[in-house]
């Protein structure tokens, strides 16, 4: 049943994948380039004004003159359509920080996908150094194939037209050699790139030294040309938001080499993988990519249920050898390279294609034992945080703590917080609470936004108000325009928002800390939480600034009432008798902890099911998981 639902889903994704698949990824992107032609050269571009992105290669796509385009965004948009590339002949490439230029990657590409069908490079050699023969000559050698606008049998290049499996070849110009491999590497090999059209980029490549062909660990530094799914679905492009919008913007993630449409890990995901071109699939693994030999040698236990490993273990548990996947003898297998590719059922080696909850298996070669469980261990959790250890602040999270709470967030009392920020939409109303972490930058929580791309024109942040609206009287808070928004990985929920102007810190507006890199605090650290949230019809006046003490509850706890689903980049506190907890309107806000005299932010408020209910526990995104990343933000500004 497993292996027929399978091939159904396949077919069905097959189906949808010529539909909506984007024409934007049959080109090479170069930002703030345009290809200009050389002096001397008079072939004419095609300009069309107005076109979308996508409608520009699109067009491109499908005219046989066309091998790449200018998209010019200023003064006005327009599409030049151009028959040439970069090559060093007809046209050169130049700086215009108003144009992108896309090249049809056929015609750029030093490598081949699959058997080379479509290799469109200029390479005219054999692998053993002979001049290839001109495809319209038949002299030295006389052969079938005429040269169209179609089969790209151009000058003496290097071609597949009849798509042997020895990849691009040609007919030699040496009457004893009449015809010879060109030896192209393949892409997935990771021996070659694209044209390169920035030096930049070009050092930025030198220094990495990013495995190409294989992935090792997570992937997580994989660089190679895969572009498609297990299932054969072609990647979505990392700039386009089309049809999946995310935050993984390729500029915002410069380390993690977001280029073009290639498979890539940039969150820690287990294996590469990519967002589709399906609309149906938001993201799929890229599992046709190999583990680094390596890699695989010093795998010696799987994770979750071993679905992913590629070690080499080759025997049960009771030591019986396994069965090669390709043989039918002494069992029948119902598994096989044909059936599950993306299983990497190689030789005889453990392997767990239906996902078995026990872990890797094989069928043995015991004619009496079908198949059995290998023996492999399960690899120990390795948790994401660190214990804790004392941490010494010097310029952030303090504030002046004379002011008095003299009356009775759900449960809170007005209270001093200078590094809490209220988020105003464009009526000027407050809708959210955020925390302030430099002098120009915000974090608060993406659930407060309609996405991540949101218009923020009208948005700003008020800071040093105890008000949730200003009374008359109360010294003049600061308010500041936002200007960009930054969404966090995919599964943090955070979002950093700058200002248009720095904050001026006094006694009532200052930064909080930010915690040490995956640092955990510890189990019951009494902290506070801060809004101007709904208050539930408590005698709490809701229109100041509410702080209540939580202490902080171990994850272990914590996922005792909620069966287990409290993750590791989350954290907990516990509620007072009476229901202290955040509600509407103070998500986005900070969780401190006090370390020595300074207050650290330890956690962001998020969205619960239930706010403020007795006896349940709170859940804060752990914001020690972030801090590399909300330095970065912060850095790149």
């Amino acid at each position: 049943m497993k292996l027929h639902i399978s091939c159904v889903l396949l077919a069905l994704w097959g189906g949808f994948v010529t539909a909506s698949r984007s024409s934007l990824n049959d080109f090479q992107r170069s930002e703030g380039r345009e290809l200009v032609p050389t002096s001397w050269n008079t072939a004419r571009t095609l300009i069309l004004p107005g076109l979308t992105l996508e409608e520009c290669a699109r067009r491109c796509s499908h005219m046989l003159d066309c091998r790449a385009f200018n998209y010019e965004t200023r003064p006005v948009i327009t599409c030049k359509q151009l028959p040439w590339v970069e090559d060093g002949n007809n046209a050169e490439v130049k700086r215009n920080v108003n144009c992108d230029l896309y090249e049809k990657k056929v015609y750029v590409r030093k490598c081949i996908v699959g058997k080379g069908e479509d290799y469109r490079g200029k390479v005219s050699t054999t692998k053993s150094g002979h001049t290839c023969q001109q495809w319209w000559s038949k002299f030295p050698h006389d052969h079938r194939w005429t040269p169209t606008a179609t089969n790209g049998l151009e000058l003496n290049y290097c071609r597949n037209p009849d798509g042997d499996r020895i990849g691009p070849w040609c007919y030699t110009t040496d009457p004893e050699r009449r015809y010879e491999s060109c030896n192209i590497p393949h892409c997935k090999d990771g021996t070659c790139g694209s044209v390169q059209h920035s030096t930049a980029v070009v050092k930025r490549r030198l220094r990495s030294s990013y495995t190409t062909h294989c992935f090792r660990g997570r992937g997580e530094d994989y660089r190679g040309k895969v572009n498609e799914t297990t299932g054969a679905i072609p990647c979505q492009r990392w700039d386009s938001q089309h049809p999946h919008e995310h935050p993984f913007y390729p500029k915002t993630y410069e380390c993690k080499g977001l280029e073009e449409n290639y498979c890539r890990n940039p969150d820690g995901s287990e294996a590469p993988w990519c967002f589709t071109s399906v609309p149906e699939m938001r993201t799929a693994l890229c599992l046709q990519i190999k583990r680094c030999a390596d890699d695989i040698e010093a795998e010696d236990c799987y994770h979750e249920n071993g679905k992913n490993y590629r070690g080499v273990v080759r025997k049960t548990r009771k030591g019986i050898v396994c069965q090669n996947w390709s043989v039918n003898m002494p069992h029948k297998t119902k598994y096989d390279k044909s059936t599950h590719p993306e299983a990497n059922l190689t030789e005889n080696y453990c392997r767990n294609p239906d996902g078995d909850q026990h872990g890797p298996w094989c069928y043995t070669t015991d004619p009496k034992t079908e198949f059995d469980y290998c023996a492999i261990k399960q690899c120990e959790k390795v948790s994401i945080i660190e214990p804790a250890e004392k941490v010494e602040f010097n310029e952030c999270g303090k504030r002046d703590d004379r002011i008095v709470r003299k009356l009775r967030i759900v449960g809170g009392v007005p209270g001093n917080s200078p590094w809490t920020v209220s988020l105003r939409d464009r009526k000027g109303n407050h809708f959210c609470g955020g925390s302030l972490v430099s002098s120009k930058w915000v974090i608060s929580t993406k659930q407060c936004f309609s996405s991540c791309y949101v218009d923020l024109p009208g948005y700003s942040a008020m800071m040093g108000t105890l008000f949730r609206n200003p009374q008359e009287g109360e010294a003049k808070p600061q308010t500041i325009s936002l200007t960009k928004i930054v969404c966090g990985p995919s599964e943090s929920q955070l979002v950093m928002l700058q200002l248009q102007h720095p904050a001026q810190f006094n006694e009532r507006v200052s930064q909080i800390c930010l915690p040490p890199e995956r640092y955990i605090v510890p189990d019951e650290t009494l902290c506070e939480i801060a809004g101007w949230g709904e208050t539930k019809g408590t005698s709490v006046n809701d229109s100041v600034l509410n702080v209540a003490q939580v202490p902080v509850l171990s994850n272990k706890d914590c996922n005792k009432y909620f069966r287990g689903r409290v993750r590791e980049n989350e954290m907990c506190t516990n509620s007072f008798h009476g229901g202290v907890g955040a509600c509407e309107r103070d998500y986005g806000g900070p969780l401190a902890c006090q370390n020595s005299d300074c207050w650290v932010l330890e956690g962001v408020i998020i969205p619960m099911r239930r706010c403020g209910h007795p006896g349940q526990p709170n859940i804060f995104i752990r914001v020690s998981v972030y801090v590399d990343w909300i330095k970065k933000v912060m850095e790149m500004a």
